[in-house]
């Protein structure tokens, strides 16, 4: 059985929520990923390079929400890729558009429990054009051996009710999703060439989350290829 590594607080659902009774309570676990200075000054100077020269700080106001997969199998080395502070050599293509290490802000495991890795009001780096004002929802596995499951898709409907009582969302997207929002105001890149193809979550999982949140008036992203 996984040791989690550092302490693990059950977080109330309702707490500071300004329309609490539009979603009701979610179990989630907070287990932060460490967020040194070193790495804090890096996603500052990504902010500063990809959307706004004049930032001061990785604070958020969330619009969006993007749905992703880790394609990896296991909830502690998903975790594992989050924790260190920049990127390795493994992904060339995005080191050269920054050092620092992806992030997101939720890890939701297989058997459907919630984790939150960091404040969904901070700035995290993992949908570009979007990291500005999107939370991340990143969902461990997604791989032909390890595909999405009925626990998860439950739990990121939940987790997705619970975020669009506490934040205005306007936006709910798979990160395969994320080009189509280059049409919107709400895209900021300024490097025109940076870009990467993706494939997670899939639409077959964003199709049953929006079935089963309809009720949210949640848009999707500008229709296009």
């Amino acid at each position: 059985m996984f040791v989690f590594p550092r302490s693990v607080f059950l977080a109330a659902a309702l707490l500071s929520s300004p329309r609490p009774e539009a979603a009701p309570p979610v179990e989630i676990l907070d287990l932060p990923i460490p967020f040194s200075d070193a790495r804090t000054r890096a996603m500052l100077e990504y902010r500063r390079t990809h959307e706004d020269p004049r930032a001061t700080d990785l604070s958020i106001r969330p619009r969006v929400i993007v749905v992703h997969h880790t394609a990896i199998a296991t909830l502690p080395a998903s975790l594992h890729a989050f924790e260190r502070p920049f990127l390795g050599k493994d992904r060339p293509h995005l080191a050269k558009q920054g050092a620092v290490n992806v992030s997101a802000h939720f890890l939701v495991a297989r058997d459907g429990r919630i984790h939150r890795l960091m404040p969904e009001t901070q700035m995290a780096r993992h949908t570009i054009g979007l990291n500005h004002l999107a939370i991340g929802i990143e969902n461990v596995g997604g791989t032909k051996e390890t595909p999405l499951t009925p626990a998860q898709l439950e739990a990121n409907i939940a987790l997705i009710r619970w975020l669009s009582a506490r934040h205005d969302i306007t936006h709910l997207i798979g990160h395969h999703e994320y080009r189509r929002m280059e049409s919107h105001p709400y895209w900021r890149e300024k490097n025109a060439t940076y870009r990467t193809a993706k494939r997670d979550p899939g639409p077959a999982f964003m199709r049953a989350l929006r079935e089963r949140l309809v009720d949210l008036g949640l848009s999707g992203p500008p229709s296009g290829p």
